[in-house]
């Protein structure tokens, strides 16, 4: 049998120029196909988690409990609060949201990696769907910056330290991507457009 050499998997030896395995990056069987598949996993995952908090959700509304407590700690100690039904429907609810949100993140992204697929990623609802992802990215920051605030005032004060903006910089900056990545995606629908109106 014979073994494969270096040049057979598709490299060179340095000094005669190093040359990368070819990857397909769109259409069938792609780099694409596969996050693809690997989103539509993370989808499913993401609806049942969300759909149980939305259970747990309704059922704290409806379910009777009494003498709970939780503990907040930290490495100096903890602190004991009661656990009122207002503070478990926010807990659940907030999850769920936080849960819900990514899950329409991820709707919008198998949408796109569809057209990667198909091998067309400029396609104006791409544009639409980019800016979605970028305002919902934005609410998620803007609510878990402000449940945390909440939470290390009211439920944990002196324990959890309260959110400070420098926390925001690095999700502005994400959100900021998403927003420049809908616009060369815009200028990309546009071009081809006028590439198709010539042809």
């Amino acid at each position: 049998m014979r073994r494969p050499t270096i040049a057979s998997l598709g490299f060179r030896l340095p000094g005669r120029g190093l040359r990368a395995p070819n990857l397909k990056t769109l259409g069938p069987g792609s780099v694409s196909s596969l996050l693809k598949i690997a989103l539509d996993v993370a989808y499913i995952l993401l609806g049942l988690i969300t759909g149980g908090l939305i259970i747990g959700l309704v059922a704290a509304v409806f379910i009777p409990f009494a003498n709970l407590n939780i503990t907040v700690s930290d490495n100096s100690g903890g602190l004991q609060q009661p656990l009122t039904r207002a503070l478990l429907l926010f807990g659940v609810g907030a999850m769920a949201a936080f849960f819900g949100s990514f899950m329409l993140i991820l709707r919008n992204l198998r949408m796109i990696f569809r057209t990667l697929t198909l091998g067309d990623p400029f396609q104006p609802p791409n544009v639409r769907r980019l800016r979605q992802i970028g305002l919902i990215l934005a609410v998620v920051t803007g609510g878990k910056w402000l449940a945390q605030s909440l939470v290390a005032d009211r439920l944990a004060p002196g324990i959890m330290d309260p959110q400070g903006f420098s926390d925001l910089l690095t999700p502005i900056f994400s959100v900021l991507v998403v927003f420049v990545l809908a616009e060369v995606f815009r200028e990309g629908a546009r071009l081809r457009r006028e590439s198709e109106l010539t042809i």
